[in-house]
């Protein structure tokens, strides 16, 4: 008996380990109009995309996210309008916060799937999250027990969604990956753990071997802001901002980041970078803030301390635009997303209110074109 007592103790130990049917996270469904493999979508100069973030709810892992249905039900207006236009929606991005818990199942299968499904499978559109803190925890540690348990459920609720193992644009064991779209290249990036030296290596191969005579815009989604003013914000530097900050913002001025969307802060807002590279040539990156998928509306809690971020940039004369700002009250930071409509080099952006009776008009208006008054910069080979 002696003898068998240890594998008798190793097949219990891995039957409890085994999970149940009902602990495994559901796929979300393929989109029925897949993007095209990168090679084919090259000459396409126009089209839109949309960006969003924060869709935890008080419902979750009991029913569907309300407040996210809302602005689901706004956006595949915006989708099936614009599909005929000479500027369609190609795509979604998230920025991440799926649910409150991604380690239970349950809020994934009872309240996530369907809603994207709903993109996916019924507006056609492909999806793409970049994982929150709520998703897969704010472990920097790779083998945190937490973190392992809520990217294993990322992973399957994503598997039809994001580059396959083994593809060029996918870090292995990692939630980070790229595409391309036309003259549009996309990076999601996880910034729980932006102090990671292989993701950071593979982020900085991925630019260093882009093509941006193609992509003249490099998009990159991520959760945590390099830039806010709402509670995770202001005074406060959250250890992924400040490594974003320190880490990664120098590697997208060098090379030439168009844009970054995140989220965390549950509310909207948008800096502008200005820079100048060793020869003089002047650049922008546009930081867009957009946490209002149905989670808690934040508001304003005041402007971060920038000195040291300033002083580092010294030398590319870096400056800082708080273009929108968000309000001081809740029924000033509605529910929304953004609709970003690439025009060639140019690109403008559309804020889209919901769940209010007025227009949500963060600019003073409903948008804003993102360029600077004078000739394109540059493109970096």
């Amino acid at each position: 008996m002696r003898a068998i007592t240890p594998l008798f103790v190793i097949l219990l130990a891995g039957c409890a380990a085994a999970p149940a049917a009902n602990d495994v996270v559901r796929e979300i469904a393929p989109p029925t109009h897949p993007l095209p493999e990168e090679a084919a979508s090259a000459g396409i100069t126009r089209f839109s995309f949309i960006a969003y973030g924060d869709t935890r709810g008080r419902r979750d892992g009991v029913e569907l996210q309300y407040e996210h249905s809302l602005v689901l039900d706004s956006m595949i207006e915006t989708i099936k309008r614009l599909e005929n236009t000479a500027y369609p929606v190609r795509f979604v991005l998230q920025s991440g916060d799926a649910v409150v818990n991604g380690g239970d199942p349950k809020q994934w299968n009872h309240s996530f799937v369907d809603l994207i499904n709903r993109l996916t499978a019924g507006a056609g559109v492909p999806y793409f999250l970049a994982p929150g803190n709520h998703d897969v925890t704010s472990a920097a540690s790779l083998d945190a027990p937490g973190r392992v348990v809520g990217l294993r459920n990322y992973l399957e609720a994503m598997k039809q969604l994001i580059p396959p193992v083994g593809a060029s644009r996918r870090l292995a064991a990692y939630p980070t990956y790229a595409f391309g779209y036309g003259n549009t290249f996309v990076l999601a990036i996880d910034s729980n753990i932006a102090a990671d030296d292989t993701q950071f290596s593979w982020i900085e191969s991925q630019l260093d071997g882009l093509d941006r005579r193609r992509y003249v815009h490099v998009v990159v989604l991520f959760h945590h802001p390099i830039f806010s003013s709402g509670p995770h914000g202001g005074p406060i530097v959250e250890p992924p901002t400040a490594e974003l900050r320190a880490r990664y913002e120098p590697l997208f001025r060098r090379h030439h980041v168009r844009m970054t969307i995140a989220g965390h802060d549950h509310l909207f807002e948008h800096w502008v970078e200005r820079y100048q590279d060793v020869a003089g040539a002047s650049y922008r990156i546009d930081h867009v803030v957009t946490g209002g998928g149905g989670a808690p509306i934040y508001t304003y809690h005041g402007e971060p301390d920038l000195r040291d971020f300033l002083t580092a940039g010294a030398a590319e004369k870096v400056e800082l635009e708080h273009l929108a700002r968000p309000g001081t009250d809740v029924i000033d930071n509605p529910y929304h997303y953004v609709v970003v409509q690439v025009d060639g080099n140019d690109a403008s952006l559309e804020v889209v209110g919901v769940g209010t009776t007025r227009k949500f008009e963060p600019y003073r208006s409903s948008g804003v074109t993102i360029k600077d008054v004078g000739p394109d910069p540059p493109s970096s080979d």
